[in-house]
């Protein structure tokens, strides 16, 4: 969470096509972007006491927005709109990041910037959960070394997965904290709760989910604030959140919504690092017969897979691993 001791710095609360609201000092301020930051500036790499600091080439960045939700950034207020709107002229240094790519995986998207927790929320049912997607948060999470609550909502659904319990053992076992909620009964809600306090965390999950559901119950109303305002700057259907936003919670928080994802790639990482980015896995890299040159597949002597037939690595997560392995 960030507190702003300065008139022109604040945090971007949300976002839309060309215009970025700016939380500063209890104020909205509606800014538009510098052309600036649009601009890559390329410095010399030579000894900087051999060659002055001058910028030797400009090139565009139009390829992603370079704002994202949670950016701490410098604005300058217009002087003839009574201190409401400004322009930002810079994003001051990211603390934390969780990206994915974009544009045929050439370039990075920051879908929220300076959080403290990762959310991945599934459903325990309707719609049956797709853990090979929990997997790509997770990993995502862990390359970006930010803490993960997975919450598993709908839990008055469970009659009908009888598997889920068995499931979600082995992110248990790796060592991940879970969460059942329901917003239906309330179960779960106080402790969510306590968990988020004085922190800034995103959700993440696809649509239908429920977490437009588990916003309202953590915050009465702040769910169909979120579909309000979906519906009626975007025209997307009424089950999707298609804005990115952060929302102040009332009991000292504050929470970070993002559309629902279907697909998650990973950015920045590569096939060598992977195992290290599953922790029940990471304690093996080393020990195979063929060291780290091991990709953990058909080798003899893998100590991975060893411990896959042991028991101590799921088969889910270890064919999860697999199949991440193959994408980079």
């Amino acid at each position: 969470m960030y507190t702003n001791d300065q008139d022109d710095t604040g945090v971007v609360f949300r976002k839309t096509t060309g215009h970025y609201i700016v939380h500063a000092n209890g104020r909205d301020i509606d800014c538009v972007l510098s052309s600036l930051i649009h601009k890559q500036l390329i410095y010399p790499t030579a000894d900087p006491t051999s060659l002055r600091h001058r910028v030797q080439d400009v090139r565009e960045i139009d390829h992603v927005d370079p704002i994202a939700i949670g950016d701490r950034v410098r604005f300058t207020p217009f002087a003839d709109a009574g201190q409401n709107r400004g322009m930002i002229t810079e994003i001051l240094p990211r603390l934390s990041k969780l990206s994915r790519p974009a544009y045929a995986r050439a370039f990075e998207q920051v879908i929220a910037s300076n959080v403290d927790l990762v959310l991945p929320v599934f459903a325990v049912a309707e719609p049956t959960p797709k853990w090979g997607l929990l997997d790509r948060y997770l990993v995502s999470a862990e390359s970006s070394k930010l803490p993960v609550l997975i919450v598993i909502t709908k839990l008055d659904l469970a009659w009908k997965n009888k598997s889920f319990a068995s499931d979600l053992e082995a992110y248990r076992r790796a060592g991940y904290p879970i969460q059942l909620v329901s917003a239906n009964t309330g179960m779960g809600i106080e402790d969510l709760k306590q968990t988020l306090q004085s922190k800034t965390s995103v959700l993440v999950g696809k649509s239908g989910v429920g977490k437009t559901s588990l916003l309202n119950a953590i915050q009465p109303g702040l769910g169909l604030r979120v579909k309000a305002v979906s519906n009626g700057e975007q025209g997307k259907g009424r089950h999707t959140t298609t804005h990115l936003e952060m929302f102040a919670l009332d009991f000292g928080a504050a929470i970070i919504d993002t559309p629902g994802i279907r697909e998650f790639g990973l950015w920045e990482v590569s096939g060598e690092e992977l195992a290290y980015l599953f922790p029940e896995m990471s304690k093996f890299v080393g020990k195979c017969k063929f060291g780290l040159s091991c990709h953990h597949d058909t080798e003899p002597g893998c100590a991975i897979r060893q411990a896959v037939m042991a028991g101590e690595i799921s088969p889910h997560r270890y064919k999860s691993y697999m199949n991440l392995r193959r994408e980079l």
